[in-house]
C-alpha cells in the first residue's frame, strides 16, 4: 500500500468519526466505535459475494434439523461466516429498524468473529448510537463506494481494477495510525500498542539475513511475539521472511493482554487465513506473564517490543509465592526484576521457548529501554537475569538506537539480538553497535517520533552486524565493538574496616535512667577499674570487666555487656581495633558498618591484585569479607562509546558573555564594577 492510499483511507475513516460521532462522543472515545466498525466492514466485504450461498446452505441445515454450522465455512471459503439475512449494505434498506437489524446481523457471525466484537465491547455502543440517531449514518459511511476496506480489489464489469484491495499489512498501518491519533486525543501512549515499521524492518534484517541460505531451503518455521499488540511484528517478520525465502512457510503465534489490540490482531489473522483454516487460533488473549498461551511450545524466531516501565503486580500471584518466598513459575526461576518494571520477564519468557534440538536454534530480537542493561545491583533479580543470559551465551548483539524513534517516548532504546546457537566466530562474544547517529529526520514528527531509519540506514546497521570485526567506523567514530562475555561481569566485593572504640566512664552518663536502674552497682566498679581516663583499647576494657564479673560471680550475658558499655563508648580512629575472634593462626576484627564499602572487580582481574592496588593504599587496615562476594553483570554503553564534547574556546565564552550583557542592557557591568 502506497502512502497516498494509506492517507486517503485514514483520513476518510477519521472524517467518518468527525462527521457522525462529533456530538455523540468526545474525540478520545471515537475509537470505541471506529475500530470495531472498521473490522466489521472489512469482514463484511469478504462475505458479501457468498451471502446467498450461505443463506441457501443454512436453510438446508435448518430443514434437516442440523444445528452444527461448521459446514458454512465451506460456503464462504473463509474461516468465518454470517448467518443473518443482512449485509451492512442491506441494513440500509430498513432505516426504522436499523438497531434491531444491526444487532441481528452482529449475532449472525461465527463465534470467532463474535469473540472479536465482544473484546471491543461494541454491543455497549449500540444504544448510544441509536439514541443519537447516528447508527444509520455510521453504516452508510462505512459502506461508501469511496473507500475499499476489503482485502480484495473492487472491479468494474469488465474486470478492471477500480480500487486496490487493502492488504493485511496495509490495514495494520491504517489501524496503527488511527490508534496513534486516538491516543493523542486521550494523551495516551501509542507505543504500548505498536512499534514503528522501520524499527521492525531493522529487527527482521538482523534476525533473518545471517541465516538466509537456510531459509531459502524452504522449510516450515514458527514466529512468536509474547506482546503482539495489533500484530505488526508478526506480519512484518513474515513479509520479510517470505521476501528473502519465498519457499519458506511461517506460522505466526502471538499473545496480547489488551482486549482491543488483541481483537485487531485476531481479526487480522482471521482475514489473513484466506481459507477455512483459522490462523487466528494462534493469537492468545491474556497476560503472557501469568497465563502463558503456549506453555509447551518452542519457536524458531521471536520478535517483541514488550511494555517497559510497567508494573507486573497484577501477575505477581501467578509468578511468586509470597508466603513461601519462592518463585512458582519455572520460566522465571533465575530471578525476578523489581515489581515496577516487568520487561525483563518477557525477555526471559522468550528464551525459555528457544528451540533446543534445532540446528539453527532460535533467533530473538526484542526492544528495551536502558534499564534492562544495568538496573539492579549484583545479586538483584535484574543482574541475575543478565548473568543467566550472558553465562549461557545467549546474547549476541545489542544495538543502541537514536532518540525520538518511537511515537510515545524520546528516550534511547535498544534492540537485543539473542540466539542459543551462535556461529563459531560469535561464541563467547557480544557485539555492541552504537547507531545513535544513524538515522534521518522526519519532515513531520508523528507524536514524538522525529527520527526514523531509512533503507540505507538499515542496510548500514545490518552490515555492521554481519561484519562485526571489520573495524566499523562512521564519521571517524567507532560504532561497532566486540567483547568477550566476561567483559560485562564483575565481582562485587565487600570491603570492611575494623571497628575502633574508645571507652571513658562518665558519671553524668551513668545517671541515664535506663542504665542506672539496671547497672547502678557498676558505677563504683567502673571508677575503680578505669577512673575517668579515656581508654583507647576497648579489648582491655572488655577483658577487665569480664575478669571482674567472673571473680565476683556476676553473670553477664552478651546483651548485658553491650548495654553496660553502651553509654561510655565512642568511635575513635586512633583507638585500637576491636577484636572479634583470636586464634593462633589469625586475629579477626569487628567490622565498622559505617566504614563498610563495596568495590566492583572485573571478572578478568584477580580480586586480590585489584584489592591490593585500589584499596590497600588508601585503607591499609581493610579486608574483604569473602562470604559477601557476589557476581554481577551490567552493560554500560556510555563506557564503551563515550563521546567527549570539546571545551568551548575563550572567544566563544567571551561572545556569550557579551551577548548576555547586551540582553541585560549593561546590568552585568554594573554588578561586577
Amino acid at each position: 500500500m502506497n502512502e497516498t492510499q494509506h492517507n486517503q483511507i485514514v483520513n476518510f475513516i477519521w472524517s467518518i468519526a468527525d462527521d457522525v460521532l462529533r456530538d455523540v462522543y468526545v474525540r478520545g472515545k471515537y475509537r470505541d466505535v471506529i475500530l470495531p466498525m472498521t473490522v466489521i466492514r472489512r469482514i463484511d466485504c469478504l462475505l458479501e459475494t457468498t451471502k446467498d450461498k450461505v443463506l441457501e446452505d443454512l436453510k438446508f441445515l435448518n430443514e434437516n434439523l442440523i444445528f452444527e454450522h461448521n459446514s458454512l465455512f465451506k460456503s464462504t471459503g473463509k474461516p468465518f461466516y454470517n448467518t443473518s439475512e443482512f449485509t451492512l449494505k442491506t441494513l440500509l434498506n430498513s432505516p426504522t429498524n436499523i438497531k434491531e437489524n444491526f444487532k441481528n446481523y452482529l449475532d449472525g457471525f461465527s463465534d470467532n468473529v463474535k469473540e472479536i466484537i465482544s473484546k471491543f465491547k461494541f454491543y455497549n455502543q449500540l444504544e448510544t448510537l441509536n439514541d443519537a440517531n447516528v447508527l444509520f449514518d455510521l453504516i452508510q459511511k462505512f459502506t461508501s463506494t469511496k473507500i475499499n476496506l476489503s482485502s480484495e480489489p473492487v472491479l468494474n464489469g469488465n474486470g478492471d481494477v477500480l480500487m486496490e484491495g487493502l492488504t493485511n499489512l496495509g490495514i495494520g498501518y491504517v489501524f496503527e495510525e488511527l490508534i496513534r491519533k486516538f491516543n493523542e486525543e486521550n494523551n495516551e501512549e501509542a507505543g504500548e500498542h505498536f512499534t514503528p515499521r522501520d524499527i521492525i524492518k531493522l529487527m527482521t534484517n538482523i534476525v533473518f539475513l545471517p541465516i538466509e541460505k537456510e531459509l531459502k531451503k524452504g522449510a516450515k518455521f514458527t514466529i512468536y511475539d509474547p506482546a503482539c499488540g495489533s500484530g505488526g511484528m508478526l506480519t512484518e517478520s513474515e513479509k520479510f521472511g517470505k521476501l528473502i525465502a519465498p519457499k519458506a512457510k511461517f506460522d505466526l503465534y502471538g499473545q496480547e493482554v489488551n482486549p482491543e489490540t488483541w481483537a485487531l490482531c485476531k481479526a487480522d489473522m482471521l482475514i489473513k487465513s484466506g481459507t477455512q483454516d483459522d490462523l487466528s487460533e494462534y493469537v492468545f488473549y491474556g497476560s503472557t506473564l501469568s497465563k502463558d498461551g503456549f506453555p509447551n511450545m518452542e519457536f524458531d524466531f521471536m520478535f517483541s517490543n514488550p511494555p517497559y516501565g510497567k508494573s507486573w503486580k497484577t501477575d505477581q500471584d501467578a509468578i511468586f509465592d509470597e508466603k513461601k518466598k519462592e518463585i512458582k513459575d519455572d520460566r522465571f526461576k533465575n530471578g525476578l526484576p523489581k515489581i515496577s518494571d516487568g520487561q525483563m520477564l518477557f525477555l526471559v519468557n522468550m528464551l525459555t521457548k528457544r528451540k533446543k534440538q534445532s540446528a539453527l536454534g532460535s533467533r530473538i530480537a526484542t526492544v528495551h529501554n536502558g534499564s534492562v542493561l544495568f538496573s539492579g545491583d549484583a545479586g538483584s533479580g535484574e543482574s541475575n537475569i543478565r548473568k543467566w543470559i550472558i553465562e549461557n551465551d545467549f546474547l549476541d548483539c545489542i544495538i543502541q538506537m537514536p532518540g525520538d524513534m518511537f511515537y510515545n517516548t524520546g528516550l534511547t532504546t535498544y534492540i537485543w539480538l539473542l540466539s542459543n546457537k551462535k556461529t563459531s566466530e560469535r561464541k563467547g562474544k557480544i557485539q555492541l553497535i552504537d547507531a545513535t547517529d544513524i538515522c534521518v529526520k522526519r519532515t513531520k514528527s508523528l507524536g514524538k517520533k522525529a527520527n526514523e531509519f531509512s533503507d540505507d540506514n538499515i542496510h548500514k546497521i545490518t552490515e555492521f552486524y554481519l561484519n562485526p570485526n571489520c573495524g566499523t567506523v562512521l564519521n571517524r567514530a567507532t560504532v561497532s565493538k566486540v567483547f568477550d562475555c566476561d567483559d560485562f561481569g564483575f565481582y562485587k566485593i565487600t570491603v570492611e574496616r575494623p571497628l575502633r572504640l574508645a571507652f571513658q566512664f562518665d558519671e553524668e552518663k551513668a545517671k541515664i535512667e535506663k542504665w542506672n536502674i539496671k547497672f547502678s552497682n557498676w558505677i563504683a566498679n567502673f571508677k575503680k577499674l578505669f577512673g575517668t581516663a579515656k581508654q583507647m583499647n576497648f579489648n582491655d576494657v572488655k577483658a577487665k570487666v569480664t575478669k571482674y564479673a567472673t571473680d565476683n560471680d556476676i553473670k553477664l550475658s552478651d546483651k548485658d555487656k553491650k548495654d553496660l558499655f553502651e553509654p561510655f563508648i565512642s568511635k575513635d580512629p586512633t583507638a585500637e581495633k576491636v577484636i572479634k575472634k583470636k586464634t593462633k593462626e589469625k586475629t579477626d576484627y569487628e567490622p565498622d558498618s559505617d566504614l563498610r564499602d563495596t568495590e566492583n572487580v572485573p571478572l578478568k582481574e584477580d580480586i586480590t591484585t585489584y584489592f591490593n592496588r585500589e584499596v590497600i593504599p588508601h585503607a591499609p587496615d581493610a579486608w574483604i569479607d569473602e562470604t559477601k562476594t557476589i557476581k554481577g553483570y551490567e552493560i554500560n554503553f556510555s563506557r564503551y562509546f563515550y563521546k567527549s564534547k570539546p571545551l568551548r574556546t575563550l572567544d566563544e565564552i567571551k561572545a556569550d558573555i557579551l551577548a548576555l550583557d547586551k540582553e541585560t542592557e549593561g546590568l552585568l557591568k554594573l554588578i561586577i564594577s
